[in-house]
């Protein structure tokens, strides 16, 4: 069976995190996986189990709009709903080696609720 495409990899992540499938994510990251956002610098696979994971259980929704694969990157629009109903569009680039995920980097959106502006 042929391996997925980056970008049928990108949406099997966003599943996972939707469904909460840790077996699948933790398949899909390599063991020396890093994740930056404004709130974290490059943490280990570990420090984003224990500190970002949990925190998916706050999402509603969480949907890809759009998937860009340039090489070894893809680049990812997505726009998310928490449960208490902010929402915001967030852009993440996901850098693999081979087949799974050796970074992640976090660009934050701006944050609305009912279509007004929320500031951080």
């Amino acid at each position: 069976m042929p391996h997925p495409t980056r970008s049928e990899t990108v949406k099997d992540v966003f599943r996972a995190y939707r469904t909460r499938d840790r077996r699948l994510m933790e398949q899909t990251l390599t063991e020396d996986f890093t994740f930056t956002s404004p709130y974290d610098d490059a943490i280990d696979r570990k420090a984003f189990f224990e500190r970002c994971w949990p925190a998916g259980q706050r999402m509603a929704e969480i949907s890809p709009e759009e998937i860009v694969e340039n090489g070894d990157r893809v680049f990812v629009l997505y726009r998310c709903r928490t449960r208490e109903g902010k929402e915001f569009r967030n852009v993440e680039t996901l850098d693999f080696t081979d087949d799974r995920i050796r970074a992640v980097n976090v660009y934050f959106g701006a944050a609305y609720i009912d279509g007004v502006f929320q500031p951080s």
